[in-house]
């Protein structure tokens, strides 16, 4: 199944999304092998238990610390603990996605940079359990396409580590100006918090729009139970199903969904020399991919909008970078999703000698190989010929290949 919904009428919480993915059949051990790779084994246990609310069943999880002396995690040791976890390349990216973003919405709260900021209800291991829980159990089903209603966030005030607060919680207005999400009205409920900072930074970074649902047929359904007694039923309905078609969202069933970092930066006081530099440094320093575009800006000025896609994990060596090697004064980042078909590489022989191949898995299960440019442009140099000629004979060679039983 890839195509999965999140109906959130009474908000979203870590816990209510970790329970309806339990509900749905996510085996414990999906989520104990993650948290073990993060040297959590033993620090917590989760406690699952069938309850009714407003007369509806549905799983209530909660999630129980057993450290002897609970650490307040910084977000800087958190990302480095993340990044060197033996985790799953996708996995691992989107638990930073997730937690990068809490981070960035609580350095602006706070008025601090991100790597200083000092989780205390984020960064505790119920949090952890949550964030890493619901990653891997998107994972485990499957899904390549989240859409998430519009939550309602909350009214009144909050107890937390930093004590009595405004609702909605500040983290969670500043995720949502961040990310352009829309809340709705809390109008009607009484007064309490409804969307939580985790719950919706995982929806900020996983979902792939907020908003109605397209039109689908309801496969499996996953209900998490919150805590709170309400004037109606407090949960969070995971829907998975196929579009209305049975056909899944209508994107590449091989395609696989990547969370990527983009930075930008505007620039009118660097030399074409200098551009060619920082682009050149960028690259070296891990990024994907790094372009520019021209444009026209103040005072009519002509200039230049540098554009580089990288891991999240990325983001502070390449922003050393920047500030070595370019003018910008800033740099603007946001996380995007990218959507990628399966690729390989491998060498081919041709009568010239050996060349490199890229390989793409399209969704209906044909392949299309490219030969690397710098493997045609050493046989071209190598045996004297023209580069178009070289083509030639590597697409006979590859063609010939293909015909072999």
């Amino acid at each position: 199944m890839s195509l999965a919904l999140v109906d959130c009428p009474t908000g979203l919480a870590g816990n209510m999304l970790l329970a309806a993915l339990f509900d749905l059949g996510l085996p414990q051990a999906a989520v104990d092998a993650p948290l073990a790779a993060l040297g959590l084994a033993g620090a917590y246990a989760i406690d699952l238990e069938e309850r009714r609310s407003g007369g509806l069943r549905g799983l209530h999880l909660a999630v129980r610390g057993l450290e002897a002396e609970p650490p307040h995690r910084h977000w800087a040791e958190l990302k480095t603990t993340i990044a060197g976890a033996a985790l799953e390349a996708q996995l691992k990216q989107r638990v930073l996605a997730v937690f990068g973003l809490l981070a960035e919405a609580e350095a602006q709260v706070h008025g601090q940079p991100a790597e200083r900021v000092h989780f205390h209800e984020v960064g505790a291991i119920d949090a952890l359990v949550d964030v890493v829980g619901v990653c891997a159990g998107l994972a485990h089903f499957g899904i390549t396409q989240l859409v998430c209603a519009t939550p309602p966030a909350g009214h009144g005030t909050v107890q937390t580590a930093h004590g009595l607060l405004p609702l909605p919680a500040p983290a969670v207005l500043e995720l949502a100006r961040l990310k352009g999400i829309p809340l709705a009205s809390s109008e009607g409920f009484p007064a309490g918090e409804l969307t939580t900072p985790t719950g919706l930074a995982l929806m900020a970074a996983l979902a792939d729009r907020f908003g109605l649902a397209p039109a689908l047929v309801p496969q499996a359904v996953g209900i998490g139970l919150g805590s709170r007694q309400l004037d109606r039923p407090n949960l969070l309905r995971l829907v998975l199903a196929a579009d209305a078609q049975g056909a899944g969202p209508g994107l590449p069933e091989t395609a696989l969904p990547e969370i990527l970092l983009q930075q930008q930066a505007q620039i009118d006081d660097a030399t074409p020399e200098d551009l060619a530099f920082l682009a050149d440094e960028l690259r070296r320093a891990g990024a994907l991919e790094v372009f520019s575009q021209p444009l026209l800006m103040k005072k009519g000025r002509p200039g230049v909008l540098v554009t580089v896609l990288a891991r999240p994990e990325q983001a502070e060596a390449l922003r050393r970078i920047w500030w070595r090697q370019g003018t910008s004064l800033g740099v603007r980042e946001q996380l995007q999703q990218r959507w990628a078909l399966p690729r390989s590489s491998r060498e081919l022989a041709t009568p010239l000698g050996p060349v490199r191949l890229k390989q793409v898995e399209l969704p209906e299960g044909e392949r299309r190989s490219k030969p690397e440019f710098e493997d045609l442009a050493d046989l071209a140099r190598r045996h004297g010929l023209p580069l178009a000629q070289v083509r030639l004979i590597v697409a006979a060679a590859l063609a010939q290949e293909e015909l072999q039983p």
